[in-house]
């Protein structure tokens, strides 16, 4: 557990060049508290205790403006930096070093009972206001621009950009 908690903490200190000490982070950073908090209702949601989970997250999004869906799948060293608005949906999969802004929407386009929210492969980078809608892919190392709505699988190392979002660079991962 500790080798997390250090492992979130130095991620900070990768992804925010405005991160400046320890005690700085641990108090002062929403994008942090919001993935601790997370993953205590993330373990209540697995273990079938939803109301407590849910109630979990609904503190976690008052504290911090970050809503996120206890049950959405996130992975190692993920950061929302300036994270006001940003909303993560039940069936969310997030991988490894993805960072969010502010106002990034991971929403669903369906009311049914399935996968409904996107999958983030890893080292994805999601720009401010950005909305990724529906039960679709974005590729390992995309990186989707601000403002973009995307309603599109993304594959990888690619670039998104647009209303909606188009392909605007791609680079090959050899």
């Amino acid at each position: 557990m500790f080798r997390t908690l250090r492992e979130d903490i130095q991620n900070v200190f990768a992804k925010d060049p405005a991160a400046k000490n320890t005690l700085e982070i641990i108090l002062c950073y929403p994008g942090l508290h919001a993935i601790w908090l997370h993953r205590i209702a993330h373990f209540f949601y697995k273990n079938k205790l939803n109301t407590l989970a849910r109630f979990i997250s609904h503190i976690n999004r008052f504290i911090t403006g970050i809503e996120i869906h206890p049950g959405a799948k996130i992975g190692r060293r993920f950061f929302v930096d300036h994270g006001m608005g940003v909303v993560i949906g039940e069936t969310a999969e997030i991988g490894d070093d993805v960072l969010l802004y502010q106002g990034v929407v991971l929403g669903g386009k369906s009311l049914e009972k399935k996968k409904r929210h996107p999958t983030l492969g890893n080292n994805v980078t999601i720009g401010a206001g950005a909305i990724v809608l529906g039960a679709l892919n974005i590729g390992d190392n995309a990186k989707i621009g601000a403002g973009t709505v995307v309603v599109k699988d993304v594959p990888p190392n690619a670039t998104v950009m647009g209303l909606p979002g188009k392909i605007i660079k791609q680079f090959n991962s050899e």
